[in-house]
């Protein structure tokens, strides 16, 4: 059995600076706010990171001269691991300057 399976339906609460916890059931939808320099190159860290899972991936805002452009991916996400593990491998790739 996959360690996914193994938490689905747990839950998860996760504490901001504010002290508000967010509870989240597994699995469910994640959005990722990237930001590139290139469509293109944003889109092959993308298809690396999560190869052929389903997402939806649309644009947020580019840059005033340009240079960058983020977009929102949006995809479920079936315990915190993997959740954290797509964060972490995004975040690491080379066509990928941030995520948030």
């Amino acid at each position: 059995m996959s360690s996914w399976r193994k938490n689905q339906g747990a839950k998860v609460e996760i504490i901001s600076a504010r002290e508000e916890k967010l509870e989240l059931v597994y699995p469910c939808s994640w959005s990722y706010k990237l930001i590139a320099s290139e469509v293109e190159a944003l889109k092959q860290a993308i298809r690396d990171v999560i190869s052929e899972r389903e997402h939806k991936l649309t644009h947020s805002k580019s840059s005033n001269g340009g240079k960058y452009i983020s977009m929102n991916l949006n995809m479920l996400v079936h315990n915190e691991d993997d959740r954290n593990f797509i964060y972490e491998a995004l975040k690491a790739h080379q066509h990928v300057k941030m995520v948030l």
